[in-house]
């Protein structure tokens, strides 16, 4: 399930105009966001753009992974 999300814009008099887009809260609190943390962004292609966290915490739960074989 996605979530949609619009960017906003601020533009300004003086220096330069900056972008933003806000992560909801059901996606930083699924992935423990912390405030003032640091995101890295990469440009996949036009339509695609990767959030990467250099420093994840660890997870608290052991997730088992059961894979099917068909």
């Amino acid at each position: 399930m996605g979530y949609p999300t619009k960017v906003q814009l601020i533009v300004r008099k003086k220096g330069a105009d900056q972008f933003y887009v806000n992560f909801p809260t059901a996606v930083a609190e699924a992935m423990d966001l912390q405030k003032g943390e640091i995101i890295e962004w990469f440009i996949e292609d036009k339509a695609n753009i990767i959030a990467h966290r250099p420093n994840v915490p660890p997870n608290p739960v052991i997730v088992k992974k059961n894979l099917r074989h068909s």
